[in-house]
């Protein structure tokens, strides 16, 4: 059997866990519960196991020969989003639900570590699996690095996955080059002088100024940024005034900033700051902008995808390869990329002719289906990468 028939035979096991994990969502560095669930079962499959890196990260190392150390990652954490499903596994947490599929990465993960434990004569080398805490803004991989999980050994290759709401179910989305954007966070305060509504000619107003500049912001994708090169600037927050007849002293926006490359990226965050103090300055105001980096751009090693293309071939047709898929989303999965050659790709989870639901709604669900195609495209991949060697490959 290939690593797509042997993950279909597990399907019963990936989909009792991913309904446990969904059942029981955990915010990110607070996944006590299913780090311990994840920490148990690697030690129960042989596993080398290490738990609290970056509070509830886990390790698991399987050391099976000589060869190459190849890492596979899978986040776990939850979001902080009240659930509206009625399923059979609705989130029991108020409050809290995996609205973007975390649950199902870590039953994949495990799906990986129990077909890989179970069929060591398939392949040579150690693999090493990361279960992850807090992707949705705790920049949990970040920690995980700066405490040393890529050392011990470190990883040649890695492999990352995600479910994909907007590809149907048995679709993998496998792009070379720069597949998710780096993200800014930002914040510009802009304070006038504050008056009665009444005489708006004895106040300089934080508000119009603020309202101008949301405006000139949207000039600076169209105008700043070339036709063939992408990028996002939202504003997501403006702050200003409590009453009705107030002419308040400060107006407060934030926002954030997509972009794939480095120099599109220096571009914008240049062309937000002039036009911010630009705007401020013509309007009488003062404006202070800050900027947060939270993650960079996802980038996908040419050999890597290269090698995931080939196994979702062979394993599901040409027809089910999506070749092209992009998002401005963001993901932390590239503070590991940024040391160590990867390939992010996207599984398919909506039903085929189903409507789709967008990751981050209370409406959010997975096809089950999906986990074994994740599963056997995960065991195949590593299977190339870490071969048999001698006479056991020839035979």
């Amino acid at each position: 059997m290939n690593g797509l028939e042997e993950a279909q035979a597990l399907i019963e096991q990936l989909v009792a866990w991913r309904r446990d994990f969904h059942r029981h969502p955990e915010l990110g560095l607070e996944e006590h519960r299913t780090a311990g669930i994840v920490a148990q079962t690697l030690r129960e499959l042989g596993y080398q196991v290490q738990t609290g890196i970056a509070e509830t990260g886990v390790i698991g190392l399987l050391v099976n020969g000589d060869g190459p150390v190849i890492m596979v990652r899978a986040d776990m954490d939850a979001l902080p989003i009240q659930e509206e499903n009625d399923s059979a596994y609705t989130s029991q947490t108020p409050g809290v639900m995996h609205a973007c599929g975390h649950d199902a990465h870590v039953a994949m993960g495990l799906g990986v570590a129990t077909l890989m434990a179970q069929t060591r004569d398939h392949w040579q080398g150690t693999l090493k699996l990361v279960f992850q805490p807090g992707e949705e803004g705790r920049n949990g991989a970040e920690i995980m690095v700066r405490e040393g999980a890529l050392e011990n050994p470190r990883p040649e290759r890695m492999l990352a996955i995600h479910v994909w709401n907007d590809l149907e179910t048995g679709q993998v989305g496998v792009t070379p080059g720069p597949i998710m954007a780096a993200a800014e966070a930002w914040r510009a305060t802009i304070t006038g002088r504050g008056g009665h509504a009444a005489v708006p000619e004895k106040a300089v107003d934080p508000l119009v100024a603020a309202a101008q500049i949301v405006m000139a912001l949207q000039t600076v994708v169209s105008r700043n940024v070339g036709a063939l090169d992408t990028a996002v600037v939202t504003v997501g927050a403006f702050k200003s005034g409590e009453a009705f007849n107030v002419i308040p002293d400060q107006a407060i926006l934030e926002g954030t900033m997509r972009t794939y490359t480095p120099e599109v990226r220096a571009t914008v965050i240049r062309r937000v700051r002039e036009i911010i103090e630009g705007v401020a300055t013509v309007m009488g105001c003062e404006a202070h902008f800050e900027t947060s980096a939270l993650t960079a751009a996802v980038v996908n090693d040419a050999a890597m995808t290269a090698l995931v293309q080939e196994v979702v071939t062979d394993l599901l047709g040409p027809q089910q390869l999506i070749a092209s898929l992009r998002t401005m989303g963001s993901e932390d999965a590239s503070f590991f990329m940024q040391e160590v050659p990867g390939c992010f790709f996207f599984i398919g989870s909506t039903p085929p002719g189903a409507q789709p639901v967008a990751h981050h709604n209370p409406h959010f669900d997975t096809d089950e289906a999906a986990l074994p195609i994740g599963v056997g495209v995960l065991v195949e991949a590593l299977r190339r990468l870490m071969p048999v060697r001698g006479a056991d490959a020839a035979s």
